[in-house]
């Protein structure tokens, strides 16, 4: 009832769902199983000129003003840049075009990095003799969940994860320089998955 209550006096000021906060993990629980509408987290995307790509212009600002009134992110994108970008053959010369007009990464970049945090998303990889493959799991999941990404029995049969984190990984080498550096950890069941994890599962 004073969920409804709490929502029903935003609703009626003409604020979303989103705009609300609850003070217990109860009332957040009743809260998330109503799957209201404007609940739903929200990031703003603003399509700008070149010119305006990597500061904004006042329509952002407009959009900025209603965005942090929910806690919600804005990113500006130029498409006709996003356009060009996908038009060079390598990275380098992706980010020297990127360096020319001021900007560090891709709207697109940015773009998937948002919407990953906004929906509380991470990576994990699997580095196989044939191939490298990225997972995507929930914040918070641990090794077996992640195990089952891949397959079903992979979670049921879990025994243990071995583990390498990605700056290691980089660091060291690949995973044969992991394991001479003593990077390489074998993690249990109750092991909570790193952004960035590469795992191998034992099932």
């Amino acid at each position: 009832y004073e969920v409804l209550v709490k929502y029903k006096a935003a609703l009626e000021q003409g604020l979303s769902a989103r705009t609300v906060t609850f003070d217990n993990k109860d009332d957040e629980k009743i809260a998330r199983e109503l799957f209201l509408l404007t609940a739903k987290p929200v990031l703003y995307v603003c399509n700008v000129d070149e010119g305006s790509a990597a500061t904004g212009n006042e329509y952002v600002e407009r959009v900025r003003e209603v965005a942090k009134q929910e806690g919600a992110e804005v990113l500006v994108i130029a498409a006709k840049i996003e356009s060009e970008i996908a038009e060079f053959e390598t990275y380098e010369e992706r980010q020297m075009f990127l360096a020319e007009i001021g900007l560090e990464e891709s709207g697109v970049a940015r773009l998937i990095k948002s919407a990953y945090a906004l929906l509380r998303l991470k990576t994990y990889f699997t580095a196989g003799v044939q191939e490298v493959r990225a997972w995507t799991f929930h914040d918070g999941w641990k090794a077996p969940q992640c195990a089952g990404i891949i397959h079903s029995d992979f979670e049921r049969g879990f025994i243990r994860a071995e583990t390498i984190s990605y700056d290691d990984y980089i660091k060291f080498g690949g995973e044969q320089g992991c394991k001479e550096a003593g990077k390489m950890r074998s993690e249990g069941k109750e092991y909570i998955v790193k952004d960035g994890d590469l795992l191998n599962f034992l099932f």
